[in-house]
C-alpha cells in the first residue's frame, strides 16, 4: 500500500478559499437573483443592483471553479500513477462518488421537503410519500446541489483511467512524467484560451447560460475539460510549478485583475446592458453579445487563474494551525453549506439592510456556521471518510 502524498501547503489553502468563495457565490445569488439557488430573497433588486452582481459574480465564475479543476487533474494524475487504475477508482469512488449520494440522498431533499417546506407542491403529501416520489420519479438525478463538481469530476477521472489503461496496453507506464517538458509559452497559452472560447460559444448554441441537464451547466464545461486536461498534462509533463512561478503567470494575473474588469466594461457597453428579466443574447445563440460573453470569460479566466496559483504559492504558502484546521474541513464545509445558507437566511430578514450587506453578513455567517457543522460532522464515524 502507498502512503500519502505530501501535502502542498499553499495548494490547500487555494483549495480552501475558493471553496469560501463558492458559499459567497450562493450568498449571492440568494439576493442578486443572477444564478440557480434554493432560495432568492425578495424583492427582486433593481437593474443597476443586478447589473453590479452580475459584475462580481461573472469575474468569480471566470476563474474559481477552472482554478480547481485544474488542481484536481494535477493531483489525479499523480494518484494514478501511485495506485494504480483499481486503487486510483476505488479512492475517487469514497471521496466523490459517497458525499454526492449523502448530498442527493439526504440533504438536497431535507432541504427541499423541510427547510422550505416545498412550496411548489398543493395539498402537501406526508414526507414519505414526498421522498419515494423524489426518489421514484429520477428527480433525484438532479438533486446534487454544489455536488455537481464531484460527479463532474468523478467521471474525468473515470475517462482518465479508461484512457490510461488503453494507452497503456503493450507500452511503458503512461504515469511516467516526460522528462523536462517546457511550460506552455505566452503563445500557447493565448491559443489554449482562444480554444476554449471557440468551445465555450459552440456549446452556449445549445446550452445558453441558465440551462442544465440533471444540474450540470454544460455552458461552463468547455473550460472544466480543458483545465483538468491541463492539470493532467503538466503533471505528466513535469512542468506545473514552472508554469506556476513564472513571470507570465503574474503578468496574466495582473491583465486578469486590472483588464478583465475593462473589458467585460466594454462589452457590456457595446452589447448594452442585459434587461430586467435577464442577460438577453449573452446566454448563447447566434449573438455578437454571446461571443464577446465568452471571450471576455475565458481570456479573463486563464489570467486570473493564473494570477491567483502564482499568488498563493508565492505569498499564501503557510501552514499553520489555523489554516491545517480549515483545510481539513474544506470538502465538508462545500458539502454542507447549502443547507446552513438556507436556514441562516430567513433569519436575516428582520435585518433592515441593503442587499450588499446582507449578502456579506449571510457570507460570514454561512461561512462561520459551516465550519462548526463540518467539524461536529467529522467527528461522527463513517462521514469522517467522505468528508
Amino acid at each position: 500500500m502507498s502512503s500519502p502524498a505530501p501535502r502542498i501547503a499553499w495548494v490547500d489553502n487555494l483549495r480552501t478559499a475558493i471553496i469560501l468563495l463558492v458559499v459567497h457565490m450562493h450568498a449571492c445569488v440568494t439576493y442578486s437573483h443572477v444564478g440557480s439557488w434554493y432560495i432568492n430573497e425578495g424583492p427582486d433588486p433593481s437593474l443597476s443592483v443586478r447589473i453590479a452582481f452580475i459584475f462580481w459574480q461573472a469575474h468569480l465564475q471566470a476563474f474559481f471553479m477552472g482554478v480547481l479543476y485544474f488542481l484536481a487533474g494535477f493531483f489525479a494524475h499523480r494518484s494514478l500513477a501511485r495506485h494504480g487504475t483499481g486503487g486510483f477508482l476505488r479512492e475517487r469512488a469514497i471521496r466523490l462518488g459517497l458525499p454526492s449520494l449523502l448530498y442527493m440522498l439526504v440533504i438536497h431533499p431535507f432541504m427541499v421537503y423541510v427547510l422550505l417546506g416545498n412550496p411548489h407542491v398543493e395539498h402537501r403529501p406526508s414526507l414519505g410519500r414526498l421522498y419515494l416520489d423524489y426518489l421514484t420519479s429520477g428527480r433525484v438525478l438532479s438533486g446534487n446541489g454544489p455536488l455537481w463538481f464531484a460527479l463532474g469530476l468523478l467521471a474525468f477521472c473515470l475517462v482518465l483511467a479508461g484512457w490510461r489503461a488503453a494507452s497503456a496496453r503493450g507500452k511503458a507506464d503512461p504515469g511516467t512524467p516526460n522528462a523536462a517538458l517546457p511550460a506552455p509559452g505566452p503563445r500557447a497559452l493565448l491559443a489554449f484560451a482562444c480554444a476554449i472560447v471557440i468551445a465555450t460559444f459552440a456549446v452556449r448554441l445549445v446550452q445558453p447560460l441558465g440551462t442544465n441537464v440533471l444540474n450540470f451547466q454544460l455552458c461552463f464545461f468547455p473550460q472544466y475539460i480543458a483545465t483538468f486536461a491541463a492539470g493532467v498534462a503538466a503533471a505528466r509533463g513535469g512542468w506545473f510549478e514552472e508554469l506556476i512561478a513564472s513571470r507570465r503567470a503574474r503578468i496574466a494575473g495582473w491583465l486578469g485583475l486590472i483588464g478583465g474588469p475593462l473589458l467585460l466594461a466594454i462589452v457590456g457597453i457595446l452589447g448594452g446592458p442585459p434587461s430586467a428579466h435577464g442577460p438577453g443574447p449573452y446566454v448563447g445563440g447566434w449573438h455578437g453579445q454571446a461571443f464577446g460573453l465568452a471571450a471576455w470569460e475565458q481570456l479573463t479566466g486563464l489570467g486570473l487563474g493564473l494570477g491567483v496559483l502564482a499568488l498563493f504559492r508565492s505569498h499564501i504558502n503557510h501552514d499553520g494551525s489555523i489554516a491545517r484546521w480549515l483545510s481539513a474541513r474544506a470538502f465538508a464545509v462545500y458539502v454542507l453549506h447549502p443547507p446552513v445558507l438556507v436556514a441562516l437566511t430567513p433569519c436575516l430578514r428582520l435585518l433592515r439592510v441593503d442587499v450588499f450587506t446582507h449578502t456579506l453578513l449571510l457570507t460570514v455567517l454561512g461561512v462561520v456556521a459551516t465550519c462548526a457543522v463540518a467539524d461536529l460532522a467529522r467527528r461522527i464515524p463513517g462521514l469522517r471518510a467522505i468528508l
